[in-house]
């Protein structure tokens, strides 16, 4: 009872002003490139995710936090936000607003039940950027570039963008078609993950990082060479975008994602650690997700920054860029005796109504027992009644 859940990290007195200074430059950048906080409930009707995500997915299959409510409703605590984001951009009728709409969300807590990774619990929280209306590649680089900016100011190091094309349902077909017949003859030689992956959505076997299956396939056809003339146009805008912005990048064909609702460009930010390369952001476009939760045809695309995993490589990296507020008290009051606690009081409320962090005693300590704990909580200046 005592103990914090596997997975789940309390965030100290000590510690949230960091998550503050980052929410803070997140917000900044969001609102500087025209987009609005959108908040979503943490709990969602499972349908929505089975649908978005897609049955085949790891996320669904074996991540979700699933259970019935008292209404014998399936429930789920959300594992991602492009899902309720999309939800709400439905049920609102913002669909039928100006387009494109841009939102964001900020600190939104998702819960994955897998293995607790580096950055990465089963409760983390993300910073997301999602944009419906836009379906020009000059909208995918935007938000590669506001990933890209914001990270560097944060202060992370060794920074790469990695892109791809996934094709839409026009071309991925003849692809998957093609792809399978080649893993025929792999199959034996792929992790248990990846045989299942077979059956239900072979292009995840690309992402996958056991050192058997990446040399197994290592001469897979790739998506690239099957893409319909409007995915590789597409594509090719895209490129052209991110060199006009000056924004170096790396085509990575094995980047497919981990949600099924993903088409055309999809990006990850990645930067090197000790330990080996660490995705510090990953999206993409989702043109076929709001017709698939039963709305008009509409385009998205989005990405989502894990706050956790910023804030390691921030430690990791020895980084001092974020400007974190002063919180420790500008004032505290002292008083020589009990019988003058009333006056500090008093003091301490005037000092706060004119807009400065003021701070008392309030355990009956003694005029030197003031002055030490005043010392440990930082006050900058102590005046005595």
């Amino acid at each position: 009872m005592l103990k914090v859940l596997k997975g789940m990290k309390d965030v100290l007195p000590s510690e949230s002003a960091r998550w503050r200074a980052l929410e803070r430059e997140m917000r900044r950048a969001a609102l500087l490139s025209g987009y609005r906080e959108i908040r979503t409930p943490v709990l969602e009707h499972t349908e929505l995710f089975a649908r978005s995500a897609g049955e085949s997915s790891d996320v669904v299959r074996k991540e979700m936090y699933t259970f019935l409510d008292k209404g014998d409703r399936s429930v789920t605590l959300k594992p991602e936000s492009t899902a309720g984001t999309v939800r709400a951009f439905l049920e609102s009728g913002l669909y039928a607003q100006a387009l494109p709409c841009k939102m964001y969300y900020v600190n939104a807590p998702h819960f994955r039940y897998e293995a607790p990774q580096s950055g990465r619990l089963r409760e983390h929280h993300q910073f997301g950027m999602e944009c419906f209306g836009a379906s020009e590649p000059s909208a995918d680089a935007e938000l590669i570039s506001l990933a890209v900016g914001l990270l560097s100011s944060f202060g992370l190091k060794n920074l790469s963008v990695r892109i791809n094309s996934i094709g839409c349902p026009n071309c991925r077909p003849a692809y998957q078609k093609a792809f399978r017949a080649y893993l025929a003859g792999k199959r034996d030689a792929l992790c248990h993950a990846c045989q299942e992956r077979v059956e239900i959505n072979p292009m995840r076997t690309l992402d996958c990082k056991e050192p058997a299956c990446r040399e197994a396939l290592a001469d897979a056809p790739v998506m690239l060479d099957h893409l319909c003339d409007e995915c590789r146009t597409h594509f090719e805008r895209l490129k052209q975008y991110l060199d006009e912005a000056g924004i170096r990048y790396a085509v990575d064909a094995r980047i497919v994602r981990g949600l099924d609702y993903y088409t055309k460009t999809v990006f990850e930010v990645v930067t090197t650690t000790p330990g080996g390369e660490l995705t510090v952001c990953g999206g993409g476009r989702y043109d076929g997700l709001v017709e698939e939760l039963g709305g008009p045809a509409i385009p998205a695309v989005g990405f989502g920054m894990g706050i956790e995993r910023v804030l390691m490589l921030l430690d990791q990296q020895n980084s001092q860029k974020l400007a974190v507020e002063d919180e420790r008290p500008q004032v505290f009051v002292a008083c020589l005796n009990q019988s003058l606690s009333k006056n500090a009081f008093l003091l301490m409320e005037q000092f706060r109504r004119a807009g400065l962090r003021a701070d008392m005693d309030h355990q009956g300590r003694s005029l030197k027992a003031q002055f030490k704990y005043a010392d440990k909580i930082g006050a900058r200046r102590v005046l005595v009644i």
